[in-house]
């Protein structure tokens, strides 16, 4: 089952609506005394639905979820769509310059903030969560792959496991391997990280910087299931065929 309803970011948008998008597990309907992992998305319009998504096709997770049986929450937030760099500003920890894009004020903070004290107690309070660090994770694809890693690692006291599809590594890449060596991360914290083989040519050395992101990664102890998807490409299409191998890397071990 999934629920749909309007929320206002007032740090990022004022009182512009967007959508926020609610998995529920089939037994949660006849099983009223479990509770369920959480996992928080970006590009919540992207998630779901193909006639809500940008291009006209989503990763269609819930189907995935209700034929697997897979017991999770999921809660996937819509991005701006202020054609003014609104998403990359929102999806990026750092203001970064590129000759395409222009000037980009980094805004990541102020979206973690949100989905971290706003966002999180609020679907606490509501649902049937498991509410600890360890049931609670995040994912996204592209720019929201970058909000990934940086969640897990910046806000590594509220999320455990992560998924990084494709993430976004060529902005400000010194300032992200520089988290990656300095963040404060505990010895549990899981990581699935992937890029595809047709996107590695889109951005200069892309390829020695996802493989030094993810040395990075190892030497700091995080438990990484790293890949490089064959025939990979940038789009929901290719994320979509990579959602057993993220799933299974966020539940694997849980009771």
């Amino acid at each position: 089952m999934i629920q749909k309803w309007d929320v206002a970011i007032p740090e990022l948008t004022g009182n512009q609506r967007r959508g926020v998008y609610l998995y529920l597990p089939e037994s949660y309907q006849y099983q009223p005394e479990q509770r369920y992992p959480v996992l928080y998305m970006f590009d919540g319009h992207n998630v779901f639905f193909d006639s809500d998504a940008t291009y006209g096709k989503s990763w269609g997770l819930g189907e995935y979820l209700d034929y697997t049986d897979t017991q999770l929450i999921v809660v996937a937030v819509e991005c701006s769509h202020d054609p003014n760099n609104g998403r990359l500003s929102e999806y990026s920890p750092y203001t970064f310059y590129e000759p395409n894009l222009g000037h980009v004020t980094g805004r990541g903070q102020i979206t973690m903030d949100w989905m971290v004290n706003t966002l999180k107690p609020e679907i606490d309070r509501r649902y049937r969560t498991l509410p600890d660090r360890g049931h609670t994770f995040i994912a996204g694809s592209s720019m929201g792959g970058l909000m990934t890693l940086y969640a897990v690692l910046e806000y590594n006291r509220v999320f455990s496991r992560g998924a990084a599809l494709s993430p976004s590594l060529w902005v400000a890449p010194d300032r992200i391997a520089r988290l990656v060596r300095g963040a404060d991360v505990t010895p549990d914290t899981v990581l699935y990280m992937d890029y595809g083989s047709h996107e590695l040519g889109s951005h200069e050395v892309m390829a020695w910087q996802f493989g030094r992101i993810a040395e990075q990664l190892l030497g700091r102890g995080i438990l990484l299931t790293c890949r490089l998807v064959p025939n990979g490409d940038h789009c929901e299409a290719s994320w979509e065929r990579q959602i057993p191998f993220f799933l299974g890397t966020l539940m694997y071990g849980l009771e």
